[in-house]
């Protein structure tokens, strides 16, 4: 048996990832990427580091993976799936957010091929090829009007201003 003072003591975690649904009129802006030599479609998405706010992250993942510089606007919801990718379970925090500029010389995420912008449509449409069930989850969420203020999502680490 293993206990808090033994070295060997875990705990079992979950993967904390943030995600972005960032809208122009009716069009979603989405990343096509190679998963496992597979073609899957996303919102901008990915894990929180060390020492960052889930703003920070799912700010500095858009940019990433998309080249897009955006401004959060409301937190539309907090998701948990198991991923049958890898099995661990996910808690994923998704954010509205408003695209601001665009950095289209920003290399992108290792990888991601392109950013792209797509209707609810085109993205039911890719079906299986969607990354989670929460990627059509959370889109489905916005446009049902559902919209936390940004002020419920509060981070003590050091340094996490929202950007």
């Amino acid at each position: 048996m293993t206990t808090p003072g033994n070295s060997s003591y875990d705990v079992w975690r979950p993967h904390v990832t943030v995600a972005c649904v960032v809208t122009d009129r009716d069009r979603y802006l989405m990343v096509e990427e190679e998963v496992n030599g597979c073609i899957a479609y996303n919102q901008p998405a990915g894990h929180l580091d060390d020492f960052e706010s889930l703003q920070q992250a799912a700010v500095r993942e858009t940019r990433e993976e998309t080249g897009w510089t955006v401004a959060l606007t409301h937190l539309i919801g907090v998701h948990q799936w198991r991923s049958k990718e890898h099995g661990d379970v996910i808690v994923r925090f998704t954010f509205a957010a408003k695209p601001l500029t665009h950095d289209p010389q920003q290399p992108l995420d290792t990888g991601v091929r392109r950013a792209l912008w797509l209707t609810r449509g085109e993205i039911a449409a890719l079906g299986e090829c969607l990354r989670s069930p929460m990627v059509l989850m959370s889109i489905d969420d916005w446009l049902a009007g559902q919209r936390l203020p940004l002020s419920i999502v509060t981070s003590l680490m050091p340094g996490s201003a929202v950007p």
